[in-house]
């Protein structure tokens, strides 16, 4: 098993059956094995979109993730939150979320380049330290 790091997106997408990628996302998530790491700013992002767009049913669904340890949730050190403004600042012409900035610090962190994301524009742009890529893992974008 490789260790993954997971964005909002899919978080959102696997409790939305409505949602373009649904299904590639639920499938993922199967196929890619639990644990992932995420960082608070990334489940307080999906907790808010889930509750604005599909109610307490999918909030609860996110619970039952994070006490089940299908999610490893981080919370942001000093250093990482020194880190995330550095990358916010470096970023603020594409500009970086705070989310996104909570797991570029983590990846920096774990060591870890793997993501499960929606966002490949922006995790394509996002170097580590040492200018080091993602390995972007995800539903494909839409044209």
């Amino acid at each position: 098993m490789i260790d993954t790091l997971i964005d909002t997106g899919p978080l959102v997408a696997i409790f939305n059956r409505s949602d373009s990628h649904h299904l590639e996302c639920a499938s993922l998530l199967r196929s890619l094995q639990a644990p992932f790491h995420t960082t608070l700013p990334v489940v307080t992002e999906a907790m808010y979109l889930c509750e604005r767009r599909l109610g307490w049913k999918a909030q609860e669904a996110l619970w039952k993730m994070l006490l089940r340890g299908d999610l490893l949730l981080h919370h942001p050190s000093p250093q990482e939150l020194l880190r995330m403004a550095e990358l916010m600042e470096k970023y603020s012409d594409h500009p970086m979320d705070f989310a996104d900035a909570s797991l570029v610090a983590l990846a920096e962190t774990l060591s870890l380049k793997r993501i499960f994301t929606l966002d490949y524009n922006d995790f394509s742009a996002y170097r580590m330290r040492g200018n080091r890529a993602f390995t972007l893992i995800g539903a494909h974008p839409l044209p």
